[in-house]
């Protein structure tokens, strides 16, 4: 048996932050758009919800028409995501008690203790779910047709340099240009239907991107706002 046998399992990197964020494609946020790695560029619209069972059915019948023909006038994909995180309110239960606590009158003192008591005891049968919906407005380079294997890995396995860095800030101007002329286009058909829409903004985005990177961190540990330039250190 040798003396040194050849160690055939792969090494650690001692540096894990560096390490997990090669798997994620953003490069940077900044100017309300999302960088990728690969060069491309991401708009996200928040969408207020509608009640569409309120409506009447001539209105319902219009919303969908209208729908229709906004899906048909894109020549660009849209993803839309809706998406489903527990709330915590905790900080709104310790505000509660704290205007308790300073509530002269003995009475409505008692009355904001019970709803503080109620709402805790709400929390602990049932989590309290906030719903977002979202659209995705992409804008990306064109590229020659690759096989599904070398697409999936050419996704997951981006290592960045400084020269695509240059690159990519070099042509910025010109393609958040025509991202912007997308935002619009979609912002009307959406508008047309009854939706209103709000583009998120670049702290707005850093924030949604670390919540999904990070679902149980985020809960948590916020992000300082004053601190912040790009998400790639929070990812």
């Amino acid at each position: 048996m040798p003396k040194n046998p050849k160690d055939t399992v792969r090494k650690r990197n001692k540096n894990a932050k560096a390490a997990t964020q090669r798997f994620v494609p953003i490069s940077e946020i900044r100017n309300d758009t999302v960088i990728l790695k690969k060069g491309g560029l991401r708009a996200v619209l928040e969408v207020e919800a509608l009640n569409f069972n309120l409506k009447s059915e001539t209105e319902q019948q219009g919303i969908i028409a209208g729908y229709e023909s906004f899906i048909n006038t894109l020549v660009f994909p849209l993803q839309i995501v809706v998406r489903s995180t527990k709330v915590n309110i905790d900080p709104y239960i310790a505000q509660i008690h704290e205007m308790a606590n300073k509530q002269p009158n003995t009475l409505l003192k008692e009355q904001t203790l019970a709803y503080a008591t109620f709402m805790e005891k709400i929390v602990e049968v049932a989590d309290i779910m906030q719903k977002r919906f979202l659209v995705v407005v992409p804008l990306d380079d064109a590229e020659e047709k690759k096989t599904t294997l070398s697409q999936f890995f050419s996704w997951i396995g981006i290592d960045d340099s400084s020269g695509k860095v240059s690159n990519r800030r070099k042509y910025f101007a010109e393609k958040a240009s025509k991202l912007k002329e997308r935002v619009n286009l979609v912002e009307t058909g959406l508008h047309n239907v009854g939706l209103r829409t709000q583009r998120l903004t670049t702290m707005e985005l850093i924030e949604l991107y670390y919540q999904i990177y990070n679902p149980k961190t985020s809960q948590e540990q916020k992000l300082p706002h004053s601190d912040l330039n790009t998400s790639a250190a929070y990812l």
